[in-house]
């Protein structure tokens, strides 16, 4: 029998254990502000507004951030515009490495627009959302602490009312005990009327009657407060601050949300930054340095081959005064190999400054070079009449296109007047049959040019080539009339294309054909060697004997190419007057390298001519 009872005892135990354990875990779950914490007002009103804090300050990193992503992707976007090809640089575009540059900034132009992306998605939905929620739960942590304040100011009052009420009953009971105990100390006292006893006995009864309505008024008042306490501490405070409660959990709940939301908006670009980087990595391992050299080479290559050996000259065999012409010629091509080489695309003839007088039996392009190439080496020059020819056929392709639009144009509206008039598409028709016309012969003439170069062999000697040729075979000497005669050891020896492109003479160079005007000697001339249209120049070797002298009237700074400057009231020696272009050419001492010479404006000087 007892072995019964005790193992129901330890049964009943156990279960008792277990349902303590699940009682806890459910109040775990059901724990809320306003029983656990009914008399922490003041500490969750701090800990709530901490929490909006925390929030703002949540909202204000996000805005930063946005601001350092927007200057980001501005100074992306600066550094893609800055770097970008210009437009003398677009003959470059060929070459594997600039197109890999070229890509790799359109791709950084693209991970700029992706932190955009980025920054914008953060103003309009995280920071957005963060504003909003921190707005709301500001006014309804306001409204709930004011209601609380509310229901403490009623309870408070309450028991400021019961207090009063008590202090009351007890003034009036105190008061009762008195009249009482002088009631009977005059009912005792003999000596006493009965008209003075009896009015003790009254007081006594009003006195008691008081104290029974205060005591009857404190019992009503402390009703009234144990009810209001009761209601205040288990339902309408526990409402506020359940209230508080879920308003702070609303903030930490949007809190985690924003914070993803974040991670997501970051994360939804990181696809096409991925591809921006691949695209990266493709544009770099694009780069075929062989390409890049195969382009240079084709770019460059001038056809010509390299200089042939300097043939020995035996001092005993030659002639005194030929010995001295050719010492006198070496110095001085190898002073203008220093000075005055220039590259083919560079070479123009002096038809004076920007080409404004004078004029040129083959006219420029835009860029300086002859119509037909010709000043170019070879090599060159047949690409530039390739690539012409394709523009002028790709020209004559759209050309012919849009006459055959407008052919048909004029068919319809002959056929059927109501859609328009024929006569007002003639007159298109016949400009854009002029514009053919002159595109196909242009083309024409473009082709004649390409064969007229393929047919010329390519040049056995380079211009440095053809300079030694000077030196050694060539003597250009220079008369007092003004003319300069050729002599040469055989006529086949005549300079090729490229030597005398590379002899020619410029006002830029300083070095051109010279024209010395003298009082009744008649004008200067250049030999001429015309080569179908194109005019060569040889250069002078020969220092050239000054015609006069000049003062500077003004201070000339040089700003062009083969000319040089003079302060004013500088005297210099005239070596070339005006030939009607406004540049004379003059020349001055200097101790580094004996003379320089170069163009001033006529303007600036005042000449003086010697007889």
């Amino acid at each position: 029998m007892l072995a019964l009872l005790a193992s129901g005892s330890s049964r009943s135990s156990s279960n008792n254990k277990l349902a303590e354990s699940e009682n806890s875990a459910q109040n775990s779950n059901n724990m809320s502000w306003g029983t656990e914490l009914w008399d922490q007002n003041e500490n969750l009103a701090i800990h709530t507004n901490r929490g909006i804090d925390a929030l703002d300050k949540f909202a204000n990193f996000l805005r930063d951030r946005v601001a350092i992503e927007t200057e980001y992707a501005g100074k992306l976007r600066r550094l893609v515009k800055n770097y970008q090809p210009k437009k003398k640089e677009e003959e470059d575009n060929e070459f594997t490495s600039v197109q890999a540059f070229r890509n790799l900034l359109k791709e950084v132009g693209d991970l700029a627009g992706q932190r955009e992306v980025v920054s914008e998605s953060l103003q309009l939905q995280i920071i957005a959302g963060v504003t909003l929620l921190s707005k709301t739960l500001r006014e309804e942590r306001k409204k709930c602490l004011s209601e609380g304040a509310t229901l403490q100011q009623n309870l408070t009052t309450q028991l400021s009312s019961l207090d009063r009420a008590k202090r009351n009953y007890e003034k009036a009971y105190r008061d009762s005990e008195k009249a009482v105990d002088s009631y009977k100390r005059a009912d005792m006292d003999l000596n006493l009327s009965r008209a003075e006893v009896e009015r003790y006995k009254n007081v006594m009864t009003a006195k008691i009657q008081q104290s029974d309505d205060a005591k009857n008024e404190y019992a009503n008042q402390l009703q009234k407060t144990n009810n209001l306490q009761q209601q205040h501490f288990s339902m309408l405070l526990p409402a506020v601050l359940n209230r508080l409660q879920e308003l702070d959990e609303k903030r930490t709940r949007g809190f985690r949300e924003f914070i993803v939301g974040a991670a997501d908006v970051e994360s939804s670009v990181a696809p096409i930054i991925a591809r921006c980087m691949e695209g990266i990595v493709k544009a770099g391992e694009s780069i075929n340095e062989k390409e890049d050299t195969f382009k240079v080479i084709e770019r460059y290559q001038s056809g010509f081959t390299p200089p042939r050996d300097i043939p020995f000259e035996d001092l005993s065999k030659c002639d005194p005064d030929s010995v001295q012409e050719s010492h006198y010629s070496n110095s001085t091509s190898n002073h203008l190999t220093i000075r005055g080489t220039m590259s083919a695309n560079k070479l123009k003839k002096r038809v004076g400054i920007f080409n404004i007088f004078g004029s040129n039996k083959n006219s420029l392009t835009a860029d300086g070079q002859k119509e037909d190439f010709s000043d170019l080496p070879p090599n060159q020059r047949r690409k530039k009449l390739q690539a012409k020819i394709a523009e002028l056929t790709q020209n004559i392709a759209q050309e012919t296109k849009a006459r055959d639009g407008l052919m048909k144009m004029k068919i319809v509206y002959e056929a059927n007047s109501s859609l328009g008039n024929p006569m007002t598409v003639e007159g298109q028709l016949n400009e854009s049959e002029h514009k053919l016309e002159k595109l196909k012969v242009d083309l024409k003439k473009y082709q004649g040019f390409l064969e007229k170069a393929s047919q010329v062999p390519t040049a056995t000697s380079s211009p440095q080539a053809t300079r030694n040729q000077l030196q050694n075979g060539h003597r250009t000497s220079r008369h007092s009339n003004g003319s300069a005669d050729d002599h040469h050891d055989d006529g086949d020896d005549q300079p090729d294309d490229a030597g005398s492109l590379s002899s020619s003479a410029s006002p830029e160079s300083g070095l051109g054909t010279s024209h010395t005007s003298l009082p009744g000697s008649g004008q200067g001339s250049a030999n001429e060697n015309a080569i179908g249209e194109d005019t060569y120049y040889e250069t002078e070797v020969e220092t050239l004997n000054p015609v006069g002298k000049c003062r500077a009237l003004y201070p000339f700074e040089a700003s062009s190419e083969g000319s040089i400057p003079m302060s004013e009231g500088e005297e210099l020696q005239v070596i070339e007057i005006d030939q009607g272009d406004g540049w004379t050419r003059v020349r001055r001492e200097n101790n580094s390298n004996g003379w320089d010479e170069g163009f001033v404006p006529t303007s600036y000087i005042e000449c003086t001519l010697y007889a």
